[in-house]
């Protein structure tokens, strides 16, 4: 066999990290996106987190796994299946090769292979390979963890902490297979352990370990090595930032041009606390951040803080959604600005806590006692979160209400390359101010003829003492009011107020002006939606998407574009909410459903085969409310 490495070209490729919780899959993962993202690739990352704090070790529920898909150009999707899988333990062979590529290369760490280990995993047999099927001659049989030891034998380490390192080794190999400078991962590993630099050195040792031993054995099998060329981007700084990181630099941003002290009023909860410590990093830039006791004070010191003249903003998820609802009506019927984030998880209840699902959707919009309008918007993507929550603060600030920013674990936790945009360029913040040279008496309810929004004071101004709270008001004088058509007139006043809300229309992407199927959707899907109308278009159909980022209200031309089309489906991971929501807005509107509630993303594959079969089929869409299309 020939000792000379072939270097195939590919436009992308799906890589999955998975061990132990303890085997650093995520940050091995990271590290890998990051590089990848540093050189100009597009990338596409889903962490999935086991839902056990730990999980005994070597068990089949502790396994933990990173997917990154990188290209040379954009990519709209962490991947279907994987080309390079890592198994760091029997476990994460065992319930992770289902999202390997039937060519896809594996790597092992033989050293967790032993007989304790696959019972742990609940093999039959000792020959693992042959019991799920796997060809051997794809599999990189390596032993890991005696290489590591080896490696670092000469370091003043304990056993744990050199055990710690071996996913480095891993990431190393990986490294080695698609040609990546190891310069990039040494820069990263001396910025995150600077306060460590033993740490930092070892785990360099351990990366070069494992990418010469790639280089010295030709690891890859066959002995292949592959490159991702990059198409040239726009010129600029790019990074690869996850959604909950993108969420709080969008809320500073917002904060920055409105001219505003920005602050969050948070209760840990999975998976939203990272907006939570991002910003508790940002003092520096007037960012004040509270860790409440519980959900209702979290968001109770938000509204106190909108109403001293912050930015206010509180974080959570489904559940902190529920415990918030009464503290949110608080701030309709005062109508502050304050931004609520939902980053959505697996329910009801509990649920899955480090699942991704768009269940609260109907939750945000109706959830509260009485007419609660809320302006929502939900993002489309890890990078878009930053976009989304500096349009949700300024719809905030320039309308006088609270306004919900859905996002999900998905793209919470899943990065992607962003460039980081000029300041100067964003549009600007104007918070509906009260004037100063105000000709009446001021009053709390006094109105913007056009926009319907009321006018912010912020208390210590002479002359525009009042008083705000929950009990309904009289819309002239602000005097607590029980009078019936007063409470009409500003039931119909909140919401005509966020009726007047203007939000771009609905974009159409695809063969917008002769497609045979309309693909619906909202929020995080936009990505596995959008490649499926790629590969749909590629088999020759014609297909159209329209995503829905604005919610509530919805765009103006809404109606014109869901009747517009023979056949249209609504995608989403939920039971039919957004399509249920449509219906009644959309006088006429009867869509075909595709629904899943699996806790995973969509898989693009699977959408594939059941759209086309929608457009080649007559399919019956009548009987169920919620139906669904079955093949």
């Amino acid at each position: 066999m020939s000792d000379e490495i072939e270097v195939k070209e590919l436009s992308d490729v799906v890589v999955r990290f998975s061990g132990d919780s303890g085997d650093g899959m995520q940050l091995a993962g990271n590290i890998f996106s990051t590089i990848s993202a540093t050189v100009g690739n597009g990338i596409s990352t889903f962490p999935d987190y086991p839902a056990d704090i730990r999980a005994p070790q070597g068990s089949l529920t502790g396994v933990s796994g990173f997917q990154v898909h990188i290209g040379e150009g954009k990519v709209f999707t962490p991947g279907d299946e994987c080309d390079v899988l890592v198994a760091m333990n029997a476990a994460a062979l065992k319930t992770q090769y289902k999202y390997a590529k039937p060519t896809a290369t594996i790597i092992i760490d033989t050293d967790s292979f032993g007989p304790k280990d696959l019972s742990k995993a609940q093999f039959k047999t000792d020959d693992y390979l042959q019991e799920m099927g796997i060809d051997p001659d794809r599999v990189v049989a390596c032993p890991i963890t005696k290489m590591v030891k080896e490696c670092l034998k000469d370091e003043d380490m304990d056993n744990k902490s050199i055990l710690k390192c071996r996913n480095m080794f891993a990431l190393g190999l990986v490294c080695w297979l698609f040609n990546r400078d190891l310069e990039l991962v040494n820069n990263f590993l001396h910025e995150k352990f600077a306060k460590k630099p033993a740490v930092a050195e070892a785990n360099i040792k351990v990366v070069k370990a494992g990418h010469d031993y790639g280089a010295n054995t030709h690891a890859s099998t066959p002995f292949t090595t592959y490159r991702i060329e990059t198409k040239q981007k726009e010129p600029g700084r790019y990074m690869d930032i996850t959604g909950n990181k993108a969420t709080a630099y969008g809320l500073i941003a917002a904060a920055e041009k409105a001219g505003l002290k920005l602050y969050l009023g948070s209760y840990p909860i999975t998976p939203a606390t990272d907006i939570l410590h991002e910003l508790s990093k940002h003092k520096s830039l007037g960012v004040i951040t509270v860790q409440a006791e519980d959900e209702i004070s979290a968001c109770s010191s938000a509204i106190g803080a909108a109403f001293a003249g912050a930015l206010a903003c509180t974080s959570t998820s489904g559940p902190g959604i529920c415990l918030k609802s009464e503290a949110m009506n608080l701030a309709v019927i005062d109508e502050l600005p304050l931004v609520i984030v939902d980053v959505q998880r697996g329910g009801p209840s509990t649920g899955l806590p480090t699942k991704s699902e768009q269940t609260d959707l109907l939750q945000v919009l109706y959830g509260r006692n009485g007419e609660s309008p809320m302006p929502v918007i939900a993002a489309t993507s890890p990078t878009d979160c930053f976009d989304a929550a500096f349009m949700a603060a300024k719809i905030a600030l320039e309308h006088l209400t609270p306004v919900v920013l859905l996002t999900d674990a998905f793209i919470a936790n899943g990065s992607a390359a962003w460039k980081l945009p000029d300041i100067n360029t964003m549009p600007e913040i104007h918070p509906h101010y009260a004037p100063a040279d105000q000709k009446y008496k001021y009053t709390p309810y006094l109105r913007d003829p056009e926009t319907m929004a009321r006018y912010w004071a912020i208390p210590g101004q002479e002359g525009y003492e009042h008083i705000l709270g929950g009990l309904e008001k009289d819309g002239k004088t602000g005097s607590i009011s029980t009078e019936p058509d007063n409470h009409n007139v500003m039931d119909h006043l909140r919401s005509e107020k966020v009726a007047l809300i203007n939000v771009p229309d609905l974009k159409v992407e695809g063969d917008k002006d002769d497609a045979d199927l309309l693909i619906v959707g909202f929020g995080s899907t936009y990505g596995h939606l959008r490649a499926t109308m790629n590969q749909l278009r590629q088999r020759g159909r014609k297909v159209a998407l329209a995503q829905f980022k604005y919610v509530n209200p919805l765009p103006k031309n809404t109606a014109e574009v869901l009747l517009r089309y023979p056949k249209v489906v609504v995608a989403e991971q939920n039971l039919g909410q957004l399509a249920a929501l449509l219906r009644i807005r959309v006088n006429g509107f009867t869509p075909y459903q595709y629904n899943e509630v699996k806790g995973q993303p969509f898989n693009v594959s699977d959408l594939v085969e059941h759209f086309e079969h929608l457009i080649t089929h007559e399919v019956d869409n009548s009987g169920d409310y919620f139906n669904k299309l079955v093949l």
